[in-house]
């Protein structure tokens, strides 16, 4: 995955730490194994930054979890479902191909800038890749089915 900044989406190996973490050592280990055991986990509330340091930390201890690694995208601007594949080097139907065969964690911080359509493809892009899971940051919870939600 590249480094640099992508019109918009942000992809990042490292947590920028700024602040406080917004949870307790118990509920980080609750969250760390919601994300290991489950497909989708959204962190929502209503400031960003509390969000995006929360599951910043969270990718920041999971690579080894999994095979494919972890890629975190910071949204900053609204996205469409090409725009969002273009972020992910692809096209969206070959996207969906690439990450069928994955074992890896997409990290997208700012999901209430993701187009309908996007969450939609997601969605198909979930149950298309077996081994793909998601952790989403956002003011809302994404509304996929077995979403596990955390509220700051």
């Amino acid at each position: 995955m590249d480094t640099h900044a992508m019109g918009g989406i942000v992809p990042t190996r490292e947590p920028v730490r700024s602040g406080t973490l917004p949870a307790t050592s118990a509920e980080l280990s609750r969250l760390l194994t919601a994300v290991r055991r489950g497909r989708v986990l959204t962190v929502t509330g209503r400031f960003r930054e509390p969000r995006s340091l929360l599951v910043r930390e969270i990718a920041e201890r999971l690579p080894s979890n999994f095979c494919d690694g972890v890629a975190v995208f910071r949204l900053q601007r609204p996205y469409s479902v090409t725009e969002l594949a273009a972020a992910l080097n692809r096209s969206p139907a070959t996207a969906v191909s690439r990450l069928a065969e994955r074992d890896m964690l997409l990290v997208l911080d700012g999901t209430e800038l993701l187009a309908p359509q996007a969450v939609a493809w997601l969605r198909a892009l979930l149950g298309a890749a077996p081994g793909l899971r998601i952790l989403a940051a956002g003011r809302y919870p994404l509304g996929f089915e077995g979403e596990r939600v955390h509220r700051l």
